[in-house]
């Protein structure tokens, strides 16, 4: 080796030395070293401190170097048991929320997706709307706490009433903002109310929190509001979550006539009401009912709103809106989470609400959404016709199906995806046992209307497999 070589070199050829030696042997000591590789002194120190820090040898002052303990073991499993005693029993479960342990094979069809096809998106208009963001002379400058100011100002606008920018705090998306007003308002075992069925990412995230759901059983009108009374009465909850607007799973809207009790049920309880308002932008072209925190004096709703299910999963933009001590809580939360959310996706955000892009954009979305929508209803109709649709929803990404008697939900998505299409076990949508087997179907994420007929297609063929004939 030449006395031009660095260190780097060295360390390379040490590795391979250290390979050929059993742990506690000795190296060569540096001035051996000096001369056989014929290299200063300075390049051995820093080679020999490389291999330091990498644990493949020990260095002993007066002694020596040597091959350390660990370093025939580096590709071997670490013993990190012992975490398992330190982390105790706050376990995170995502089931509910993560994608299956393995990828689906190729070819597979999508019909339990939570977004929309790339096809939906308008990635031209997201595209032109981040490469403006960039050019901004301040894109990469820290952005404020609770967000750009223009940026809450157009989600106040979005919500109407009495809402201004001071009552909204921009988020990484919608899950985020659910993470944060839990955590902000509920103490950990404390029980929070939740939609039967309802939005297992709801139930993922309220868990995460420490929180104890508990089920209220809604119905075609939505949430039931005399045993929401009940649920509050027993258990002393001081939290109700709920997705007024074509509700997720069943595609429910809260009805006119209950929007008030639901308000005034919580106001008695004095509780907070968390709406998540996450299908504000995916009607279908009938008319969507306003937010319930445009109705709301008295702080009780705390207002869940994104943009990432209207336009693709990366926009990770949402907004928390709330009145009093409770926002200045979540702002607290969030400020210890990560400070702030990333300014060029914010300003990437606003250029696009700001063009004439977007609403062209969500009235080409409705068109599509309620033509899938039909077309996965028929379908389901014709190939399945012992299931029962939950009803042709007016707006949102699912269909809330009920299997034939005697069928097992989660056998027949397991069946389904050996069939090559995927579903959503309906008993993933329940905080206590579910009353009925049910899958939730989406219409959004699959190419075209073809591959939701040859979807429903195999998802009969799993059904009749899980389920003889005659049963």
């Amino acid at each position: 080796m030449s006395d031009s070589s660095t260190s780097v070199e060295l360390a390379d050829s040490l590795r391979g030395l250290v390979t050929r030696l059993s742990p506690g042997d000795r190296l060569p000591s540096s001035r051996e070293l000096v001369q056989q590789y014929r290299v200063s002194p300075v390049t051995v120190a820093r080679a020999i401190a490389v291999l330091a820090a990498e644990g493949a040898v020990v260095t002993r002052p007066g002694s020596g170097t040597y091959v350390a303990l660990r370093a025939r073991r580096d590709r071997q499993a670490a013993d990190t048991a012992w975490q398992t005693v330190a982390l105790t029993d706050r376990a995170v479960d995502t089931r509910l929320v993560a994608d299956p342990p393995a990828p689906a094979p190729p070819g597979t069809i999508t019909l339990d997706g939570g977004y929309v096809h790339r096809s939906l998106q308008p990635t031209r208009a997201l595209s032109a709307a981040l490469a403006r963001a960039a050019r901004r002379p301040d894109a990469w400058d820290r952005a404020p706490a609770n967000g750009l100011s223009t940026l809450r100002t157009v989600f106040a606008e979005q919500a109407g009433g009495a809402v201004t920018a001071d009552d909204v705090l921009i988020t990484a998306g919608g899950q985020s903002a659910l993470s944060i007003a839990f955590r902000a308002i509920a103490a950990p075992g404390s029980p929070v109310l939740v939609e039967s069925p309802g939005y297992p990412g709801a139930l993922a995230a309220a868990r995460a929190a420490g929180l104890r759901p508990v089920p209220v059983p809604l119905d075609a009108d939505g949430l039931r509001p005399d045993l929401l009374a009940d649920a509050f009465a027993m258990t002393g909850a001081r939290v109700l979550y709920c997705q007024p607007a074509f509700q997720n799973p069943t595609g429910a809207v809260l009805a006119p006539g209950r929007r008030g009790q639901i308000l005034d049920v919580a106001r008695a309880s004095g509780a907070f009401v968390v709406e998540d308002d996450f299908a504000r932008h995916l009607g279908h072209g009938g008319p969507v009912p306003g937010p319930l925190v445009a109705d709301d004096r008295d702080g009780t709703v705390v207002h869940v709103t994104s943009l990432t299910k209207s336009t693709a999963p990366s926009l990770r933009i949402g907004a928390l809106i709330a009145r009093g001590p409770v926002m200045e809580r979540m702002r607290a939360v969030r400020l210890v989470d990560d400070f702030f959310v990333s300014r060029p996706l914010q300003e990437a955000a606003l250029e696009l609400l700001s063009s004439p892009a977007y609403p062209r954009h969500l009235r080409s979305l409705a068109a599509a959404l309620r033509d899938r929508s039909g077309a996965l209803a028929a379908a389901v109709t014709r190939e399945i016709p012992d299931a029962t649709l939950a009803g042709l929803p007016g707006g949102g990404l699912h269909l809330w199906v009920r299997l034939p008697a005697g069928a097992d939900d989660t056998a027949v998505a397991g069946a389904a995806r050996q069939h090559g299409v995927t579903v959503s076990a309906g008993s993933r949508y329940f905080a206590a046992e579910p009353p009925a087997a049910h899958l939730r179907l989406g219409f959004a994420a699959t190419a075209d209307l073809a591959e939701l007929d040859e979807g429903v297609r195999r998802l009969a063929a799993a059904l009749r497999e899980v389920r003889p004939a005659g049963r």
